[in-house]
């Protein structure tokens, strides 16, 4: 295949379908978490769920970076944007997440904060340089996905001796949250995960040894096309029938078994490995994110703002942590399409493209699993 046109064929599709239908046992279930919100809004968009047998339940997972951000994070930035001599960059849905006494970087801006919208961080490096008298903060957030091009930020900056460029790092990392999905008391069941194929292109598909071998889940790497989904599907439901737990890249046009070794230099040159950080819905969870490295920690905008961390407890009515961790669907919750929408989002799971109340509002609204 060529284009992508071809990755959404509809015969095609709903002859996967008709495969995956002959593969599955009568009398077993499968409980299969799309980890990344990606595939969360491809299901939704592309109606996946109705073409599946009812005995393949496709369950979200925490894979959406806005989505996991806690509140006591975004609550710092905004304390950050509304310095008087700060600017503070970001990605767009960042700027729309839900904070305490309900506030957003947007709405910091709308009070006077100096706040930007960035495609990437050359655009915040550009800032720096244009604002030499302004302090000029990067908000970094994302996956394994998004930290390449933020090391490459602190490498630059520190060439050019930008002394007016910081990071305010809140990467975080995705075998460590599988894992802790799976050891947690209170987790879901699962059966497999189908894995995100934009994060293993950076980290190869090496990392997830562990959820299949410890844990005994299979975990199959997917492209985001709706035709790389029902193929996950499928392979994962071959695994399980033969009672393997491997990992395996359906997305191999682009994902290697070592990942990107460039991109994974450059990060452990810039960045080093948090103890601990929280995430929304699944609390404190350990080695899962990444701070800057001690030796860029000119650029480290938590050392040189002094900005201490607070726990902030999510809204009372919002089901964002339950559905992060697997456990609600996002019709489960009381406010969702009613006081929780797109353009007044309670929480995060709302704000962000790769939110799974953002999936279900825009594809799905309240129809569980709804065909294309």
């Amino acid at each position: 295949m060529k284009y992508v046109d071809e990755f959404r064929r509809g015969d095609i599709a709903r002859g996967m379908a008709a495969h995956i239908r002959t593969l599955v046992q009568p009398g077993r279930q499968y409980r299969l978490m799309e980890f990344c919100g990606g595939h969360t809004h491809a299901i939704a968009r592309y109606g996946l769920t109705g073409l599946l047998p009812d005995n393949i339940r496709l369950i979200h997972g925490p894979g959406c970076p806005v989505c996991v951000l806690p509140i006591g994070r975004v609550d710092s930035a905004i304390e950050l944007a509304l310095r008087p001599d700060v600017i503070l960059c970001s990605y767009g849905d960042t700027l729309r997440v839900p904070a305490s006494n309900k506030m957003s970087l947007y709405q910091a801006r709308a009070k006077g904060a100096d706040v930007r919208m960035v495609y990437s961080t050359k655009d915040a490096l550009q800032i720096a340089r244009d604002n030499p008298h302004k302090q000029v903060v990067f908000f970094a957030i994302g996956f394994e996905t998004t930290t390449p091009p933020t090391a490459l930020a602190l490498l630059q900056a520190r060439q050019e001796k930008l002394a007016n460029f910081s990071v305010f790092c809140n990467h975080v990392l995705t075998p460590p949250a599988m894992r802790h999905l799976l050891a947690a008391g209170d987790a879901v069941e699962l059966d497999g995960f189908i894995g995100p194929s934009h994060v293993s292109t950076v980290i190869g598909s090496a990392p997830y040894a562990a959820v299949a071998t410890e844990f005994a889940k299979p975990v199959v790497i997917a492209g985001f096309e709706p035709l790389d989904v029902l193929q996950s599907v499928a392979m994962l439901v071959e695994q399980i029938n033969a009672g393997r737990t491997e990992v395996e890249t359906q997305f191999s046009r682009a994902v290697t078994h070592e990942g990107n070794q460039k991109a994974r230099e450059r990060v452990a040159q810039t960045m080093t490995l948090r103890d601990s950080f929280e995430w929304r819905g699944l609390g404190q969870v350990p080695h899962s994110a990444l701070a800057i490295h001690p030796d860029f920690a000119e650029f480290d905008a938590e050392l040189r703002f002094a900005l201490p961390y607070r726990h902030v407890p999510d809204h009372k009515a919002c089901e964002c942590g339950a559905i992060l961790r697997g456990q609600k669907q996002p019709q489960d919750c009381k406010v969702f399409g009613i006081v929780c929408t797109p353009d007044n989002p309670l929480g995060s799971c709302m704000v962000s493209s790769e939110g799974a109340c953002a999936a279900h509002y825009h594809y799905g609204r309240f129809v569980q699993g709804a065909t294309a």
